[in-house]
């Protein structure tokens, strides 16, 4: 599937992943190919991404929305606060 990660002022992540999970507001999920569609705001916290080629990446996020549709996931979020490499 494919992941979009976008501040107002910049994009921070664009690729293949292989799941994302995020900080919804009503706690933690995982987003994995083929999820059902949906739409959901986030808070502030960290964002475990596998990329496709085995990589993990931590991102930690301000409050924003996920948006999944047809194996796209946009991340929108209103700033990242720290990006940490994970391997």
């Amino acid at each position: 599937m494919e992941l979009i990660v976008l501040t107002p002022e910049k994009e921070i992540f664009q690729g293949a992943v292989d799941s994302v999970r995020v900080p919804g507001s009503n706690g933690q999920f995982e987003i994995l190919n083929g999820h059902a569609p949906i739409v959901s705001s986030l808070v502030t916290g960290p964002v475990r991404i596998i990329v496709s080629n085995g990589e993990n990446k931590v991102f930690n996020i301000s409050k924003g929305f996920i948006e999944v549709l047809n194996n796209d996931v946009s991340l929108l979020v209103q700033g990242v606060e720290e990006e940490v490499a994970e391997n």
